[in-house]
């Protein structure tokens, strides 16, 4: 993909709820649910076609859980989605206890996820999410670049079978990437290659990590970018032959430092390869209300802040 100017913008929530539409259509067994944010997560369509298989559980996102539960158990395919500061740290137990532990199909779309909720400020500002999940047996956590990598990453949920997180945000961002390609799980995808350094890059930081790579090209440095789609289970084929080529390593991601993707390429990286990596993301404080792209800017997840970790992996070599 070496063309960063044509492109739209849209939100990643639609692109769960159009995946979702799609799945369904293939899929009697598709359930959606909601904890009274049908418009926040995209459902509307969903629960227009399909009323009977759409459970609105009010503001009771651990019931929305458990209800969920009991539909894998008969053999249905839910979707619980919500704030992600709901649907992951309101209801660790329910989801670590009757989800994760006993390994059922339950599908959990997070949405206003990260920073970029913006004005709603660090109560509603999820940026451990990923943490959590992660560090949950039998969970598999997605968090998608763009509305098309979302759209089929919500696919490729629906037809695996068992526990699966699935990360998305509010605001319109570039939708850059080709459309309809299947997702696969697991797999992380070569976005630019290079020799001088590289960089992993998930979520909303995928773009950035693009433009920055863009910029450092002409100035000389040869980056390698590489999209982290699914944090769990790592693709560490990849991470190990991409630094193996390049020698050092840049993380970027909208969360927490702890925890998140750049814990689990360095988790890789230690046990494999060590190389020096620098690490781009929210260093251990909370949030604060305030535009998106201020936020962005605020907390260096940005085009400048890559290419300045960039430019010091490299000095560390």
């Amino acid at each position: 993909m070496e063309n960063l100017e044509n492109y739209t913008m849209k939100d990643t929530r639609s692109g769960f709820g159009a995946g979702l539409m799609e799945a369904a259509q293939h899929n009697d067994n598709i359930f959606a649910l909601t904890a009274d944010v049908t418009g926040s997560v995209k459902m509307g369509d969903f629960k227009a076609t399909y009323p009977e298989r759409f459970v609105q559980c009010g503001i009771a996102e651990a019931n929305m859980i458990g209800i969920s539960a009991g539909l894998a158990l008969s053999g249905k395919i839910p979707f619980a989605a919500g704030f992600a500061g709901f649907v992951s740290g309101r209801v660790y137990d329910q989801i670590r206890m009757t989800v994760a532990y006993s390994n059922l199909n339950v599908k959990i779309g997070a949405s206003h996820s990260g920073i970029t909720v913006g004005e709603d400020g660090a109560t509603h500002q999820m940026m451990e999410d990923l943490g959590l999940m992660r560090m949950l047996p039998n969970m598999v956590v997605i968090n998608p670049c763009d509305y098309n990598q979302t759209k089929m990453a919500t696919i490729a949920a629906a037809e695996y079978n068992g526990p699966v997180y699935l990360r998305f945000g509010r605001p319109a961002v570039p939708n850059f990437t080709e459309e309809n390609k299947p997702f696969v799980i697991g797999k992380a995808e070569m976005m630019r290659e290079g020799t001088d350094v590289t960089v992993f890059a998930t979520g909303h930081l995928v773009f950035p990590a693009l433009q920055a790579a863009d910029t450092l090209r002409e100035q000389g440095v040869s980056v390698e970018v590489v999209n982290i789609a699914t944090i769990k289970p790592l693709d560490v084929e990849t991470v190990i032959n991409s630094v193996r080529r390049t020698g050092c390593a840049v993380t970027a991601e909208e969360h927490f430092l702890n925890g998140g993707m750049g814990d689990a390429v360095c988790q890789c990286l230690s046990r494999n390869l060590p190389a020096p990596v620098e690490m781009v993301g929210v260093d251990d404080v909370f949030g604060q209300s305030g535009t998106p792209d201020e936020l962005m800017a605020h907390f260096g997840l940005d085009k400048d802040h890559i290419m300045e970790a960039c430019r010091k992996a490299i000095s560390r070599k």
